[in-house]
């Protein structure tokens, strides 16, 4: 390995842009992967019938679009990002569903008297465009001097995201609106009457507006194999199939880990106060996932939910509300917040209609949640179990089985709380850098957290190149 300037152990969204940039600005670059396929969560597979694609994880990716990672490294010229014509959905019993289309103002008009109300809150963090979503994924800086507009933004943004989700419901007069905010608000994992469960639930709708709700045609693998196509032509190496056990057993200057704190801990020599820092990171609750080859698509009670590309199934907020506060008690929800996709929605390149969707349980849960799912897809689509031709259902503890970084099925790389949202794994102005010299950690477990925007690994590559590096100008 002495023939490489840096290593990066992890091919997820993270360590695959921490090596890009590592490469772009000349250093030869190793990327390591365990797994025989790269990608982590983007990875894909025929996981039920032969020709039928399913996405291990990460299908839907608003954030590659929207962060500045994802934008500095040109990804849209990558591979065709394709879009449903409805971003999301959230059906209700007894009336029409919440649709949560491209455009805000069709979104505002067709929620009647919270009309108002959705375009002063995600209408306007979408109307703040890439200068806020730049601010608000980058925690911890750096950020470009931002213009007074920018901070006026950033400041409403701010005021509302801090809230409870439960509390900026009262915001909207309408139960659809307020469901519609709760079902957004849930990608969180937390109790929805937790601080800053608005700000999870502002932030994705805005970027239903802002960017859209895209999935990459042939499923998340191909994106992850033109990264790893990209960081070749730049003259790196990528190798998978080979798990990395021992830190010293790599020799370069610079070494970027995409991977969790208690992995990391096994894999070095650490001083004894970082060590016990990293101890105290908390991974969130599981999930349990279920895919499904169909013989058509989703029969759902309101029609116009099959043109949406993700679903959220689970009724009221207050309903909601229940299931997920019932999770954070370590508890199982009798009748969970699901979280639906339908890839065929944007994508007719997938072997037939697949379906995914998962529910939130406790972290490391063995529990089967098929019937509970099933039972909240039949109760706004009857009829959905006659579609079903094959099913594979994966508990939290399968899932982190099939990739060490979702430990419990903690698919977020730890407890996405206020107090733990810039304390990932420790508490530090640059928590990506550790005290091991030319060592610096990447994964989900950093800022700004989970999904596919690739900050940690950028964040730690600036670093390893020798601090703030400006960030490419606001733009897609």
């Amino acid at each position: 390995m002495s023939a490489f300037d840096a290593v990066v152990v992890g091919s997820g969204p993270n360590g695959l842009v921490g090596a890009l940039t590592l490469a772009a600005a000349g250093r030869r670059v190793l990327l390591l992967e365990a797994h025989e396929r790269f990608g982590g969560g983007l990875r894909s597979e025929e996981a039920t019938l032969p020709g039928r694609v399913h996405d291990v994880c990460a299908t839907v990716l608003p954030l590659a679009l929207a962060s500045p990672a994802f934008r500095s490294l040109g990804v849209a010229d990558l591979v065709r990002f394709t879009h449903p014509a409805v971003p999301a959905a959230h059906p209700l019993d007894g009336r029409d569903a919440v649709l949560v289309h491209r455009d805000a103002g069709r979104t505002a008009e067709e929620l009647g008297r919270d009309a108002g109300a959705w375009r002063a809150t995600v209408g306007a963090a979408a109307g703040g465009g890439f200068p806020l979503v730049d601010l608000l994924l980058k925690p911890l800086g750096p950020w470009a001097p931002p213009g007074p507009r920018v901070l006026a933004d950033a400041a409403r943004f701010g005021a509302l995201a801090a809230l409870p989700a439960t509390v900026a419901g009262r915001l909207f007069r309408t139960a659809g609106a307020r469901a519609a905010l709760a079902g957004m608000a849930a990608h969180s994992t937390l109790d929805l009457r937790a601080p800053i469960t608005a700000g999870y639930g502002l932030m994705l709708a805005s970027l239903a507006h802002l960017v859209g709700w895209p999935v990459v045609e042939g499923g998340s693998q191909v994106l992850a194999d033109a990264l790893v196509a990209r960081l070749r032509a730049l003259g790196g190496e990528a190798v998978s199939g080979h798990r990395v056990r021992r830190l010293r057993d790599l020799d370069a200057d610079i070494v970027l880990l995409d991977v969790m704190p208690g992995q990391f801990a096994a894999m070095a020599e650490l001083p004894p106060g970082y060590r016990r820092a990293l101890a105290r990171h908390r991974h969130g609750p599981g999930v349990f996932k279920v895919d499904w080859a169909l013989d058509g698509p989703v029969p759902w009670r309101d029609p116009r939910v099959a043109s949406a590309g993700t679903v959220h199934l689970g009724g009221t907020m207050e309903e909601i509300a229940l299931s997920e506060a019932e999770v954070a008690r370590g508890r199982h929800s009798p009748r969970p917040f699901v979280l639906v996709v339908q890839p065929y929605a944007a994508d007719a390149t997938r072997g037939g209609h697949t379906l995914y969707a998962y529910c939130h349980v406790p972290n490391g849960s063995t529990r089967d949640m098929t019937g509970a799912i099933e039972a909240q897809i039949e109760r706004f689509a009857p009829g959905f179990r006659d579609r079903v031709l094959a099913r594979r259902a994966v508990d939290s503890a399968g899932l982190a089985a099939h990739d060490v970084n979702l430990v419990g099925g903690d698919i977020n790389g730890g407890l996405g709380s206020l107090g733990q949202f810039v304390r990932r794994p420790v508490w530090s102005r640059a928590p990506w850098r550790t005290p091991l010299p030319g060592v610096f950690l990447c994964s989900s477990a950093t800022p700004p957290g989970g999904g596919v925007h690739g900050m940690g690994g950028w964040q730690a590559a600036r670093l390893a190149l020798g601090g703030n590096v400006a960030g490419p100008p606001s733009g897609p």
